[in-house]
């Protein structure tokens, strides 16, 4: 918050700030003495502040004036946030924005995948200083670890299966019966549904089920629990009743035959890779590549910009926790980075194990 007077073209030497209503004073140690007038460059300090907010300019409204936003550099470590009971879990996130209303460098939000609350600031002693004020304030205790990685699973083979949803229970029963191909398509193309029905096999009002059926079958592999991507699914065959048959019945099935498929086809694990530019001197250059290399990453060019040296690379998201607090140690405070998501790659099956599987799945190791 910042107070500020203007006039005409320039300020004012002294304010009145019992004109501006304010509870004000200055401070000295434990002392505090009421003023009523201000002059330029004194501080002085106001309360019962309740709709200002950090960087907030307090003026004379006959002569309004904005100060410019100060920039707030971008949060640098990440953690997931977990409360350790379940009353406190509804309390987080209101305590969570309170926090973030008075300190423009923590940010947090809800992971949409995994439902984890995330949160960011600018290292581990600023993250140590929330959750102590979650513990102080509002009497949340937490815990933090490493935030999710959102992996991915394809198949890697073409093969043709059957997903057949037959029960009869009394009266009406329930009856879909299909046919899917299966193929994998290259990585980033998503996911590509094919009617491929002739003759009229399956009655054009089930296909959209069938759909529906696949696409919910993709949003947990069977391989680690990750959502299924890259591939493309022929609808070529199948058989329907003519009183038992529903919807309902096709989307069973077709969640069945896409399941079977993904256990048969040799499923893999895609982990997402990053985008990496890192600026440093040029006396760290070699301990940052050395570093990347041992994260797994590839450099992709080094370049320079003025004095310092920037070295792109593209290193796997699992790699790169904390990856900020390691940067400041290899060159001593003097390099930063930016990274974005590039792409997604095949894991490697040696670290298959390492895989935190998500509730639901069974990782069969090597495929």
């Amino acid at each position: 918050m910042r107070v500020s007077l203007s006039c005409g073209g320039g300020r004012l030497a002294h304010v009145n700030l019992s004109a501006l209503e304010l509870d004000h004073a200055v401070f000295q140690g434990k002392e505090r003495k009421e003023i009523f007038e201000a002059t330029v460059g004194e501080v002085v300090g106001v309360a019962k502040l309740k709709n200002t907010r950090l960087g907030d300019t307090l003026g004379d409204p006959m002569r309004p004036i904005q100060l410019a936003a100060t920039e707030f550099p971008e949060p640098l470590l990440s953690l997931a946030i977990h409360p350790k009971t379940r009353q406190d879990q509804e309390k987080l996130g209101l305590a969570l924005g309170k926090l973030a209303v008075h300190d423009p460098t923590f940010h947090f939000h809800v992971d949409p995948e995994s439902g984890e609350t995330v949160v960011s600031g600018m290292g581990e002693v600023h993250i140590e200083v929330i959750s102590e004020r979650l513990r102080s304030r509002f009497g949340i205790e937490v815990t933090m670890g490493k935030p999710h990685i959102p992996y991915r699973e394809t198949i890697t083979r073409k093969l043709k299966v059957q997903g057949k949803y037959k029960k009869q229970s009394g009266g009406h029963g329930q009856y879909g019966d299909v046919w899917i191909e299966v193929e994998p398509m290259p990585l980033g193309s998503g996911f590509e549904f094919v009617d491929a029905i002739k003759g009229g096999v399956i009655p054009g009002k089930y296909i959209p089920a069938v759909e529906a059926g696949l696409k919910e079958a993709l949003q947990k592999g069977t391989l680690a629990g990750y959502p299924v991507v890259d591939l493309r699914a022929t609808l070529c065959d199948g058989t329907f009743h003519s009183v038992d048959s529903s919807d309902l019945a096709f989307q069973i099935a077709a969640s069945m035959a896409l399941k079977k498929a993904e256990e048969e086809a040799r499923p893999i694990l895609l982990e997402p890779i990053m985008h990496l530019e890192v600026t440093t001197p040029a006396d760290d250059v070699g301990a940052i590549t050395n570093d990347l290399t041992a994260r797994r990453g590839r450099i992709v060019g080094i370049g320079q910009e003025g004095e310092m040296h920037v070295v792109e690379g593209e290193v796997p998201m699992a790699e790169l926790f904390k990856y900020a607090s390691d940067l400041r140690s290899l060159t001593h405070g003097a390099g930063f980075h930016r990274m974005e998501f590039a792409r997604y790659e095949p894991l490697p099956p040696q670290l298959f194990d390492k895989v935190e599987k998500r509730k639901g799945g069974s990782l069969h190791g090597t495929p």
